[in-house]
C-alpha cells in the first residue's frame, strides 16, 4: 500500500480533475475539467509534468494505449481527505475534534442548523457503537 504523503495545491488539482471523471482519463480529459472554469489556463506541458509527479508519488498509474497515455487514480477522494484533515487535526489542534469544532464555532462559522447537524451525527455514531 503507499504511504500519502501531502500533495502540493496544483498536484491537489489534478487529482480534484481525476476524480470527478470516469477513470482511466487522459490528460485532454483533464485539461477539460481543470480550464472549465477560467480561473486558470492550463498549459499541457504543466499538465505532463504534474501527471508524471503524481505517477512518481504513487496516486496515479498510467498505461499507453496505441498513442494515448491513461492514467487511473490509485488514492481515492476520501481516503486523501482523511488523510489531509487527520493531519491538520493533529498538527493545529492537538489531535482533538473538539478543539477543531470550538475553534471554528468561536470564529462564528457555525449557524444553528450546522449545530443541529453536528449532535445528529454524534448521536448516530454513538447508536452505532
Amino acid at each position: 500500500m503507499t504511504t500519502i504523503k501531502r500533495l502540493p495545491d496544483a498536484e491537489f488539482e489534478i487529482m480534484q480533475a481525476a476524480w470527478q471523471l470516469e477513470p482511466p482519463v487522459t490528460s485532454n480529459m483533464l485539461m477539460e475539467v481543470l480550464n472549465r472554469d477560467g480561473e486558470k489556463v492550463w498549459k499541457p506541458q504543466t499538465i505532463h509534468t504534474l501527471l508524471g509527479r503524481l505517477v512518481d508519488r504513487g496516486f496515479l498509474k498510467t498505461e499507453k494505449k496505441g498513442k494515448e497515455r491513461y492514467f487511473t487514480p490509485l488514492i481515492g477522494r476520501d481516503q486523501y481527505l482523511q488523510f489531509e484533515t487527520s493531519s491538520f487535526v493533529k498538527q493545529y489542534h492537538n489531535n482533538s475534534i473538539l478543539n477543531l469544532v470550538n475553534t471554528v464555532y468561536q470564529g462564528n462559522s457555525l449557524s444553528e442548523d450546522d449545530i443541529a447537524e453536528l449532535i445528529k451525527w454524534a448521536d448516530q455514531r454513538r447508536d452505532e457503537s
